[in-house]
């Protein structure tokens, strides 16, 4: 069996094609640039170059992107002072708040003090709570992109067995979340997997889908795989000085039926959802 390789790096070319085409429409009917203002806090060198990322993505849509660099030192004051005088400039529409912040800085109150209606990031408990009634104002960015990928790969997701490795806020809890909504590419039957799992293994083996997002280098082998699983590496790690997944590709990719590689598969695909959401955002805006 070759599995099929998602290139997640041209689907998210094309899903930001398209956006740029949406961005123009919109501001030709309201004369509004979509703006994300960005915060980074500290020197963290891959938080640079993924902002540096986002802000290459915005200007291609014909999105308006400002990125504000706050020294490591910074109190979680001033932080908040920030942010909350985003909140209060209509020129911004999404706010998003870099992650991992330094240690000194209490992540959640800071996350919670975005607005929700420019939470971009979906962190914020008011649209977790949406996205957890099937209502969402905003799509997680991640998440969502693994689920395009297996839109635009022509994976059936419904009825499935999905198997989420991983229950971070970020990745794991909202994965589930998304998989098992009633609607398209949805569905499915979850099981969310953690480190205090009993028997993963035979846990992850029946999984027709299984999302890896647990934050460990080619952590997934191939006993940990059924033959034909569709198998989404949301996972990227730094392994002597190269991006690997949390997926053994080498070892899983002869077994499963559809695979993505890291790097070049659901990474591209995050982006690409963080600016569908600053153009949610600024429909939103514009309604008042």
């Amino acid at each position: 069996m070759t599995a099929q390789i998602i290139d997640g790096k041209k689907i998210a070319a094309e899903t930001r094609e398209l956006l740029a085409k949406e961005v123009a429409l919109f501001h030709n009917e309201t004369g509004i640039t979509p703006h994300l203002a960005a915060i980074l806090v500290g020197e963290d060198p891959a938080s640079a170059v993924y902002v540096r990322n986002k802000e290459r993505a915005c200007a291609k849509a014909g999105m308006k992107s400002t990125l504000h660099k706050l020294p490591s030192e910074t109190t979680e004051a001033e932080l908040l002072e920030m942010i909350e005088q985003f909140n209060d400039d209509s020129s911004v529409h999404g706010i998003l708040v870099q992650l991992p912040l330094p240690g000194h800085i209490e992540e959640q109150r800071v996350l919670d003090a975005v607005t929700p209606l420019k939470d971009v990031d979906c962190f914020h408990p008011e649209n977790v709570g949406l996205l957890a009634q099937g209502r969402p104002r905003f799509q997680p960015c991640t998440p969502r992109g693994v689920q395009v990928l297996l839109e635009k790969s022509g994976i059936d997701v419904s009825g499935k067995h999905a198997v989420v490795l991983g229950r971070s806020e970020i990745v794991g809890k909202p994965m589930a979340m998304l998989l098992v909504q009633k609607g398209p590419v949805a569905n499915a039957t979850v099981t969310i997997c953690h480190s205090r799992t009993a028997n993963l293994k035979e846990v992850t083996r029946q999984a027709d889908i299984l999302v890896a997002a647990i934050g460990k280098p080619n952590f997934v082998t191939a006993e940990m795989v059924k033959p034909g699983a569709v198998v989404m590496d949301v996972g990227i790690n730094s392994v002597d000085g190269k991006l690997v997944g949390d997926v053994d590709f080498d070892q899983v990719a002869p077994i499963a039926s559809s695979i993505t590689p890291v790097p070049g598969g659901v990474g591209p695909m995050t982006i690409a959802m963080l600016l569908d959401n600053t153009l949610t955002a600024a429909r939103i805006a514009a309604k008042g």
